[in-house]
């Protein structure tokens, strides 16, 4: 697959994020572009200017380790965006075959019975599976009580960045909703450099970029990052603000998918509003047609 330009693209962008002063050199008066230019960017990273132009160019293809390695001390990459360079020039020269997730086939994925089994055991808080698309393939009862919004969304298909961009009501699930969105937006980044070939994660940012301009703008910005620890505030239809803390966990068993649970901080009220949607899930369920159908 030649993914020059999203290499270009997002070498460009690195480059322009570091300031003269951050990188230890003097600013000057004339600069035209913001960031450094490429020739303080190649001579931080030991090279000619003309080699790393065709780095920038997005010629990956057969570039070393240790050159890799130079480019990314002389950007000053985190550790997400040092593994998302990583992971292009893998693409470049076909390096990644081996590592690439399995393609699935276009049956719907379901989950095994132990692993839903597992979800269900954790009553306490919202657990999901998601997959680097942010499509929910699997989830406990709290979970999809939590998440009643994107559920109940007509053509969200359980994905989460639609659900972010797409949909009205994330506006209100989401008091922080720029943060939400520049996340959501750095997973996606993430997984299309970590599966290029995706044909259904390239379908769903095309729509994303086509439907909303504040995707497109994020999209452009190629930021990418991890997402595995932290704590997000909510605002549930039902229950009002909740404070919860997440866990991202990588599943060996399905690589490519991570299983996610919130949970509150003891004896605090976002842990009672947990309870609350916990008790009004279960009437929920207990109440349905299709509950009744089993038990009467």
């Amino acid at each position: 697959m030649d993914n020059r330009d999203e290499v270009r693209e997002f070498l460009t962008s690195r480059r322009a994020k570091i300031t003269p002063e951050q990188a230890g050199l003097p600013s000057g008066s004339r600069r035209r572009v913001p960031g450094l230019r490429r020739s303080e960017v190649a001579a931080l990273a030991d090279m000619s200017v003309e080699y790393y132009a065709k780095l920038e160019r997005g010629n990956l293809a057969g570039v070393s380790p240790a050159v890799l390695e130079a480019v990314a001390r002389a950007l000053q990459l985190d550790d997400a965006e040092r593994a998302h360079f990583l992971h292009l020039a893998q693409a470049a020269d076909g390096s990644d075959v081996l590592t690439r997730p399995r393609r699935r086939t276009t049956r719907q994925w379901t989950p095994h019975r132990s692993l839903q089994w597992t979800l269900d055991a954790i009553t306490a808080g919202p657990a999901f599976v998601r997959n680097g698309r942010m499509d929910i393939l699997a989830a406990n009862q709290l979970a999809r009580a939590f998440y009643s919004d994107l559920y109940a969304a007509v053509g969200n298909q359980a994905n989460l960045a639609r659900f972010n961009f797409l949909d009205s009501a994330s506006r209100r699930f989401y008091p922080d909703w720029e943060l939400f969105a520049d996340m959501a937006v750095a997973i996606l980044r993430t997984e299309a450099g970590r599966n290029p070939h995706d044909k259904d994660l390239h379908d769903l940012v095309g729509e994303l970029c086509t439907r909303s301009e504040e995707f497109r703008v994020r999209w452009g910005a190629h930021n990418v990052r991890h997402h595995g620890t932290g704590t997000k505030r909510f605002h549930h239809p039902a229950v009002g603000e909740l404070t919860l803390a997440f866990e991202g966990l990588e599943m060996a068993a399905e690589p490519g998918l991570t299983l996610t649970i919130y949970t509150a901080e003891p004896g605090s009220p976002s842990e009672e509003g947990l309870r609350l949607l916990a008790s009004l899930a279960a009437t929920q369920e207990t109440d349905s047609p299709a509950h009744q159908s089993t038990t009467g």
